[in-house]
């Protein structure tokens, strides 16, 4: 069997130090920080223009860390980027839908949805650097690791394709049934707060619960979008930096694309097709090395395709 280093997808000879890592973290933090600071401050509800412009200024973002990544450590380590967080981004336009599930669920008042988002996300990243960590040391000490990835998002792929994914339905949550049953929660929300003093004692309120579900629901998502990942590079410097790039952008998306998440009716069908293609490639990691430029063009092709033609059938007067 060939060896890992010789099979993989890898980003040539990226070396990353603790500082570089870091680095990383510290500038992750200060991005989660602005964006709960800047982003929805105060009580008022999120408008359209500041959402759509704070969505642009991740993407901007985004690309600069891209081209950072190619001055620091070459073409290779920079498209490997670039095509993960394209990748990572494109997966994520699920856990928009899922959002707005989530938020319809608990009721939970619009102009509170940013700062939920917020933590929600950040809570999220923690867990999914484990994903990463777990992911990494697995594929390192076990070449069928790949297979196994592989045959995951097949099967994921296929599932999107039939519209057999699982629906996503809170009060069915493991841990929203904990949390439920350890802590005293109010009835009702207290703008931002997420405890409150009642009679004396502290309790939680609502708001506690949604960031439990938001985190936790997101790890399902993780199963299929950090694998998908480790098709297009192996190191987790890269993996991580293509996660947190791509979730970063996520809060300001979601009120852009709140309001018309019924108009991507083909949405599903792009993301099967884009988990085919990766599960396809990780299958045939012995056999077949494409470039990371091909990869790159298959992710952007199917999901512009995939939105122009939901965009165009689902417009009025057009019967799908």
């Amino acid at each position: 069997m060939p060896s890992f280093a010789a099979s993989a997808p890898a980003a040539g000879e990226l070396e990353v130090s603790v500082a570089m890592w870091g680095a990383l973290g510290a500038l992750v933090i200060v991005m989660l920080a602005a964006d709960l600071v800047l982003f929805g401050r105060g009580r008022h509800e999120v408008s359209l223009r500041a959402s759509a412009a704070w969505s642009v200024g991740w993407v901007a973002l985004a690309v600069g860390f891209a081209a950072l990544m190619w001055a620091w450590q070459g073409g290779e380590a920079g498209s490997e980027y670039l095509a993960g967080y394209l990748l990572e981004r494109s997966l994520s336009l699920d856990n928009i839908f899922v959002f707005a599930v989530i938020f319809g669920y608990f009721a939970v008042p619009r102009a509170v949805q940013p700062r939920v988002l917020a933590w929600g996300i950040a809570l999220a990243l923690v867990l999914r650097l484990v994903f990463i960590v777990a992911g990494a040391l697995l594929i390192d000490s076990l070449h069928a690791t790949f297979y196994a990835f592989g045959a995951l998002l097949l099967f994921t792929a296929y599932k999107l394709a039939r519209h057999d994914d699982t629906d996503i339905e809170p009060e069915h949550n493991p841990a929203l049934r904990l949390v439920r049953r350890r802590l005293r929660m109010t009835a009702d929300y207290h703008g931002h707060r997420l405890t409150v003093r009642e009679a004396g004692h502290r309790v939680a309120t609502p708001l506690v619960a949604v960031l439990v579900v938001i985190a936790t629901t997101d790890v399902i998502f993780a199963v299929d979008s950090i694998p998908a990942i480790f098709a297009v590079t192996t190191e987790p410097f890269i993996v991580f930096a293509a996660n947190a790039f791509a979730m970063l952008g996520l809060r300001a998306l979601y009120f852009v694309l709140a309001g018309m998440m019924d108009r991507f009716a083909y949405l599903s069908y792009g993301l099967a097709a884009i988990l085919g293609f990766i599960g396809s490639k990780m299958l045939l990691v012995d056999l077949w090395h494409p470039p990371i430029w091909l990869s790159l063009a298959v992710i952007a092709g199917v999901l512009v395709v995939t939105i122009l033609v939901s965009l165009r059938s689902t417009r009025p007067g057009v019967r799908v």
